[in-house]
C-alpha cells in the first residue's frame, strides 16, 4: 500500500483508545442521523449531485473495509464481495463503480442490511486496531474526517430530496435553534498589505490539498465583519438583482437564465413575502439569519451590486485564523442547528455558512499528490471549482479549520453555502 495522504503528524496522532473513541463517536453519529429516515427516505436520489443516505452510510463503511481491513488486516474477508462495485465513488484504482447518477436505483442492500454492513466493519476494525502499523492508523484518522464530510453531505442531500416532496417534510422536526438578533451594519475589519503565511504545517489532521504552507503576497484589503443576511438578500432581489445582467459573470447570467434563477435554492414567494425550506420545513425566512444555499455566480453577484468583492482564499484565511474561537455554530452529537447571525466582538468565520471566495480551486506551489488510490481523494478535482472556507451549521463541530478547504462549482448552491465581502482599500 503507497504512503496514505499526510493526516497527523507522528507524534500527535492519537493512542490506541483515544483513535477507538474517535472512530466510534464518528461512527454513532452517521447512524443517529439516519434514525429518522424510513428505507424509501435512505434510498431515493434527488438529483446526480446528491447521493441517498443508504449509499452514504454503505460508501463510508466501504473505506474503512478497503483501505484499512482489506489492506492491513491478514485474513480479512469482505462482507460482500458486491459491495465495492456499489459503494466505491471515484477511486479509479480500485475498479469499476456502480454510475454516481444511478446510486438512487440501488433498492438493496436494504437499510438495515447496511447497518448490518456498518456493524461488521465496526467490529473488524475495532478489535483490530491495537496491532494495526502507523499507515493504517493514519487512514482510520483519515477515514473519520472523510466520513464527517459525508454527514455534512448526507445532511444537505436530505434537505434537498425533501424539498422535492410536495409534503415538504420536516428533515428534523424540532432542530435547535439559536438566539437571533436584527446585526447593524456590516463592518469591515482591514489589513494592510504584506506576505502572509497560508495552509497546514504542523501537528493535527488535515487533507492534503491543505499542504504545503506557503507564503502569499496580499495588497491591502478589507474583509466583512459578519456574511450576507436574508433581509438583504431581499433587498438585492427587490432591487432586480436577479433580473438584469449587469452584475453577473457571462456564465453566471446564462446559468440564471437557463434555469430560471429568481432567489436563493429553497426560497419560495408565498403569501407576499418569501419563506425558505429548511431543516424543520417551510418557514418565513428569518430576515437576521445568513443567506444559504446560494451558487457562486450569485455570491459574485451580490458583491458585484454591493459595491464590493469576494474575498481570495488568502485573504480569507490569514483573517480567520486570528478567529478560530471554539469552531463556531456547527453540527454535534445533538444534531445540526440552522444558521445563525453573527454576534457582537465574534465575526462567526467558523460554522453557518461556507464562505465562497473568489478563488478557483488549484494546488498550491509544491502540492503533490500521494501514489495510489488515495491519492485520488482531493488533486484530481482541482480544476473548474470554486474555493469555499470556514464550515456550515451541518459540519460536524471541530472538522472545519482556517486552513481547510471547501470546493464547488460555481453553479451548485444546495450545501449551506453564504456570502462574506471584501473590498479594496
Amino acid at each position: 500500500m503507497p504512503n496514505p495522504v499526510p493526516t497527523h503528524d507522528p507524534v500527535t496522532l492519537p493512542d490506541t483508545d483515544a483513535l477507538g473513541a474517535r472512530f466510534t463517536a464518528v461512527r454513532d453519529l452517521s447512524i443517529a442521523l439516519a434514525a429518522p429516515l424510513s428505507d424509501a427516505d435512505a434510498t431515493v436520489q434527488s438529483m446526480p449531485d446528491a447521493s441517498p443516505t443508504k449509499w452514504h452510510l454503505a460508501h463510508t463503511s466501504w473505506f474503512f473495509e478497503t483501505f484499512v481491513l482489506r489492506d492491513h488486516v491478514a485474513g480479512y474477508r469482505l462482507h460482500d464481495e458486491r459491495f465495492p462495485f456499489l459503494f466505491n465513488s471515484y477511486y479509479e484504482a480500485e475498479g469499476r463503480r456502480h454510475a454516481r447518477d444511478r446510486r438512487g436505483m440501488i433498492t438493496r442492500p436494504t437499510l438495515d442490511e447496511v447497518r448490518a454492513y456498518r456493524a461488521h466493519v465496526d467490529a473488524a476494525l475495532i478489535a483490530a486496531l491495537p496491532d494495526l502499523p502507523e499507515a493504517a492508523r493514519e487512514l482510520v484518522a483519515l477515514g473519520c474526517h472523510h466520513e464527517e464530510q459525508h454527514q455534512e453531505l448526507l445532511v444537505t442531500d436530505i434537505l434537498h430530496l425533501f424539498s422535492e416532496n410536495p409534503l415538504e417534510p420536516a428533515v428534523w422536526a424540532a432542530p435547535r435553534k439559536v438566539p437571533v438578533e436584527m446585526p447593524g451594519a456590516i463592518g469591515w475589519i482591514e489589513r494592510d498589505a504584506g506576505i502572509a503565511r497560508m495552509g497546514h504545517d504542523g501537528d493535527g489532521f488535515a487533507f492534503d490539498c491543505e499542504t504545503p504552507r506557503h507564503d502569499t503576497l496580499l495588497a491591502r484589503h478589507a474583509i466583512a465583519d459578519r456574511t450576507v443576511t436574508n433581509g438583504e438578500w431581499a433587498a438585492f432581489i427587490a432591487d432586480g438583482g436577479y433580473s438584469e445582467p449587469r452584475h453577473w459573470l457571462a456564465d453566471g447570467w446564462a446559468w440564471v437564465k437557463a434555469e430560471g434563477i429568481v432567489a436563493p435554492m429553497y426560497w419560495e414567494e408565498r403569501d407576499g413575502g418569501w419563506t425558505r425550506f429548511g431543516l424543520d420545513g417551510r418557514r418565513a425566512i428569518d430576515p437576521a439569519a445568513p443567506v444559504t444555499h446560494v451558487s457562486f455566480y450569485e455570491a459574485d453577484a451580490y458583491a458585484s451590486w454591493a459595491g464590493a468583492r469576494l474575498p481570495t482564499e488568502a485573504e480569507w484565511e490569514a483573517v480567520a485564523a486570528d478567529y478560530a474561537g471554539d469552531g463556531g455554530n456547527q453540527m454535534d452529537a445533538a444534531g445540526p442547528v440552522e444558521p445563525r447571525p453573527a454576534r457582537a466582538g465574534d465575526p462567526a468565520f467558523f460554522g453557518d455558512v461556507w464562505e465562497w471566495t473568489g478563488s478557483a480551486y488549484r494546488p498550491y506551489p509544491g502540492f503533490r499528490a500521494v501514489e495510489g488510490a488515495v491519492g485520488e481523494y482531493n488533486g484530481k478535482f482541482m480544476s473548474g471549482q470554486f474555493v469555499l472556507r470556514g464550515g456550515s451549521c451541518a459540519t460536524p463541530r471541530g472538522h472545519a479549520r482556517a486552513s481547510y478547504r471547501n470546493f464547488f462549482y460555481p453553479h451548485q448552491r444546495w450545501q449551506f453555502t453564504g456570502v462574506r465581502l471584501a473590498k479594496d482599500i
